[in-house]
């Protein structure tokens, strides 16, 4: 490899707050993990994956254990190619390298190719003691989704930038559900008497669950039930529905297309599962008030991206994964009061991003006081 002192000074080095001698070349925390997220969009847009490695060695708290991750940051920084980024993941506690511009066919030989690559440079490096304590782990993005298993399908490891927030964010995280927590629970207690005529229309019109409960998947991947007043007949086949939305993802042809120049409409329309009184549920969205329910609970919040079937992520691209990422699923948001089953999926999930990225309390308000005059008008609603 070629010498640290020999390497070329590149954008990154430019960028870099000033370091100790120790540290030189290492980027700090904040730097190394926003450049996470940077990795990521850039893999999304050129399908080309890099690896994370993580190091870390027993006994935070030891002198021994400072000196060692000292000597580790060193050998990294001047064995590592100019291409891979060497940083604090946890300051002073976890290093961090991303290996990037890799052509993986076997992900296997890659990683068991830079284990030994790693290793042979740690061992030269530190004491037998210092090597043994060291434990070294490896992400891979974009990572599998584990679809069919209950829990987090995403490898939290990889999205540091959205587990952890500034101080300013978790500020207004706090608004937000205090505004959920108020909002549900006034809806609810207002909406009581409605929840009851509509619990027995659905009951006197069809047998079966006066509620549906559906496994949908939240933010980060955290898959929760999902309550809706029941619009459908009982013991119905889904994969009329999930063949639908796989084609509607997959952007094949004539999926959402009407005749007669009539504005294409991007769900499943005059679908015969569905019930006499299911139908005026969905056109008026009643349906939806059991959500409110899920908002208590913290599934959900009342603003956000609606949250998918298990089968729905798994036809997603890579881009399209970060609309159940990056903020809690909403029972309104901006692709209801704008269009509905009349905006395509990308265009849908463009709207998702734009509220992730630039929500504020402000902002929600604003949805929320549209939302009943999108529901009024229906379009879009099946």
């Amino acid at each position: 490899m070629t010498p640290r002192q020999e390497r070329a000074p590149n954008l990154v080095d430019s960028v870099l707050d000033p370091l100790s001698s120790v540290e030189k070349g290492a980027l700090n925390e904040d730097m190394f993990r926003r450049l996470i997220a940077i990795e990521r969009k850039r893999t999304e847009r050129s399908k080309a994956p890099f690896v994370l490695m993580l190091l870390e060695v027993a006994n935070q708290n030891s002198e021994k254990t400072k000196r060692s991750l000292e000597c580790i940051v060193n050998a990294l920084v001047a064995s590592c190619r100019d291409t891979d980024l060497v940083g604090w993941y946890k300051d002073h506690c976890i290093v961090g390298v991303m290996f990037t511009g890799l052509v993986v066919s076997d992900k296997n030989s890659i990683l068991t190719a830079i284990l030994s690559r790693v290793s042979d440079t740690l061992r030269n490096e530190l004491t037998f003691e210092q090597f043994s304590q060291v434990s070294i782990s490896f992400h891979i993005f974009p990572d599998d989704w584990e679809n069919d298993k209950p829990g987090r399908p995403s490898n939290s490891a990889l999205y540091p930038d959205l587990t952890s927030h500034d101080s300013n964010q978790k500020s207004l995280l706090v608004v937000k559900r205090v505004i959920d927590v108020i909002g549900a629970g006034t809806l609810t207690l207002l909406c009581l008497p409605l929840f009851l005529v509509i619990a027995l229309c659905v009951r006197l019109t069809s047998k079966g669950p006066i509620l549906f409960k559906q496994d949908r998947v939240g933010q980060f991947g955290q898959v929760f039930t999902f309550l809706k007043f029941r619009s459908m007949n009982v013991d119905n086949d889904h994969s009329v529905h999930r063949e639908f939305v796989t084609k509607l993802i997959a952007h094949e042809a004539n999926v959402g297309a009407n005749a007669g120049g009539r504005p294409a409409v991007y769900k499943l329309t005059n679908d015969k599962r569905v019930t006499s009184i299911g139908r005026f549920l969905r056109r008026t969205s009643l349906d939806e008030l059991p959500q409110l329910i899920n908002v208590l609970k913290g599934d959900m919040s009342l603003v956000g991206p609606r949250p998918p079937i298990p089968y729905e992520l798994a036809a997603y691209q890579v881009w399209h994964r970060r609309r159940v990422l990056e903020v809690k699923p909403g029972i309104t948001g901006l692709w209801q009061v704008t269009g509905r089953s009349r905006v395509k999926f990308d265009e849908m999930v463009r709207l998702d991003l734009r509220y992730a990225t630039s929500w504020t309390p402000w902002l929600d308000l604003m949805i929320l006081i549209r939302t009943p005059l999108a529901v009024i008008r229906g379009s879009g609603a099946y």
